[in-house]
């Protein structure tokens, strides 16, 4: 299980990683405002708000990716706690979209699925 449950983190945060790349750097492309739902001018007016928000995904990734390699180093502890930190942040921002908008609860369920099965597949790896 514990193998699953970092599995699904490194997925969580290549997603993570790409929604950095949508915010940060595509922000006011066609495919992001497609991604977002946003207009040009919706874009414009938001972008470093975005910007910021996309580091905060890419160092959430980051900390599940170091957590992962120390694990697998056999740092387990130091590792598993990078990466329960990470995706239960992850998750837990889903979960605060999914409140907030609720118009975005569809986005907010694919947000949260990956990070979600990480820490419980980790926790019972953990237990087993």
């Amino acid at each position: 299980m514990l193998v699953a449950g970092l599995s699904f983190a490194v997925l969580a945060a290549l997603v993570h990683v790409f929604i950095f790349y949508l915010k940060s750097i595509a922000w006011t492309t066609a495919r992001a405002r497609a991604v977002f739902g946003m207009t040009e001018a919706e874009a414009a007016a938001t972008r470093v708000l975005a910007f910021n928000q996309g580091f905060y995904n890419l160092f959430l990734a980051v900390a599940v990716l170091v957590g992962v390699v120390l694990a697998a180093a056999g740092t387990t502890t130091v590792g598993i706690t990078l990466v329960l930190t990470g995706a239960a942040s992850m998750a837990a921002a889903a979960l605060v979209l999914a409140v907030s908008s609720p118009d975005r609860a569809g986005t907010a369920a694919k947000q949260e699925l990956l990070p979600a099965l990480a820490v419980a597949l980790t926790v019972v790896g953990l237990i087993a």
